[in-house]
């Protein structure tokens, strides 16, 4: 089918629907369905358009990518997790044995840092070091002495998203 036969052949057959429509259920009040039929050539080609934008934008990339390109650095200074209204970001971070991780209340409320995944499971005494923490206030981890999995909560606020993990590698 060429393009133009196949809007012929749908409008044709709106238009008989539309026909038959009218003849069963009479327009109610001053609303008709002449809008909707005024709309439909604007549409199609709204439709039309969008199609012809959606399939020029897939069409791949222009700038070669080398496959031995290596990854971004991380960012500059000691591993650092900031704790916001949101929860803690990153929620899991990794560091060599002996880092320490500096931790950043950005939030309004204060927060109280402590080891283990939750009040009852304490672990990683390290972490313990940064404490409670006022709004802007940072402290870091006493150093992290081998290779291991450290959870972490807030003591102070008990909800999920102040939950994280240190990896020590």
């Amino acid at each position: 089918m060429e393009g133009g036969t196949a809007f012929a052949t749908v409008d044709s057959t709106m238009s008989a629907v539309l026909e038959n429509a009218s003849e069963s259920f009479p327009a109610i009040g001053p609303r008709t369905r002449e809008g909707y039929c005024g709309r439909k050539p604007f549409s199609r080609l709204v439709t039309i358009a969008l199609v012809a934008l959606a399939s020029a934008c897939g069409s791949g990339s222009t700038s070669p990518t080398s496959p031995n390109a290596s990854p971004a650095p991380g960012p500059a200074g000691p591993p650092t997790v900031r704790i916001t209204a949101a929860g803690v970001n990153p929620t899991e971070i990794a560091v060599r044995v002996g880092d320490r991780v500096t931790f950043i209340n950005e939030d309004v409320q204060p927060h109280d840092v402590a080891g283990g995944p939750d009040i009852a499971h304490p672990d990683c005494r390290e972490i313990d070091a940064v404490g409670f923490l006022v709004t802007g206030q940072s402290r870091q981890t006493a150093p992290l002495p081998e290779a291991r999995i450290c959870d972490y909560h807030d003591h102070s606020n008990h909800a999920p998203i102040f939950n994280g993990r240190i990896v020590i590698r």
